[in-house]
């Protein structure tokens, strides 16, 4: 007697694997909305302390970007004024993110408004951390239209 041949793959399991796969490309694409990344990461020159000044970046091919938090020194569950001054860069788009180092603090993006000539402001509430003393990062996400470029600056906050 012949065997009925079986299709090893039922409908289920094709549905299965097409839809992991759109959630696998979904996700892909829209990842940069949730992580502070960039075709480029630039460093910000060594040894500035956003506690007491702003602090540069030099983006290669030219540009420059600062990035100022105030009042001096920063604190926390208090408004912080992000200022942001560009120079040799155009952005069609400028986010803040700021998260926490060490530890999960939660999405805190903000978008910056352009005020003219290169500046940039927004506002912004640094959370507290119930351990103490918290290491942060606060990226700036830039977007020129051809590339996206991530600054990340360090800085930590006060008990």
């Amino acid at each position: 007697m012949l065997g009925v041949m079986r299709n090893p793959f039922s409908l289920v399991d094709l549905s299965i694997i097409l839809a992991l796969a759109i959630i696998a490309v979904v996700g892909y694409k829209y990842s940069p909305l949730l992580l502070a990344k960039g075709d480029l990461t630039v460093e910000p020159a060594a040894g500035c302390d956003l506690h007491t000044q702003a602090c540069h970046a030099d983006i290669p091919g030219g540009g420059r970007i600062e990035l100022s938090l105030t009042p001096h020194p920063i604190p926390v569950m208090k408004p912080v004024q992000v200022s942001v001054l560009m120079t040799g860069i155009h952005a069609s788009k400028l986010e803040f993110d700021l998260a926490g180092v060490d530890m999960n603090m939660g999405f805190n993006r903000k978008a910056l408004v352009a005020t003219g000539d290169g500046r940039y402001t927004a506002e912004t509430i640094l959370p507290v951390c119930v351990t103490g003393r918290m290491a942060w990062r606060a990226t700036l996400v830039i977007e020129t239209g051809r590339q996206r470029i991530a600054v990340p600056f360090l800085f930590e906050a006060p008990i």
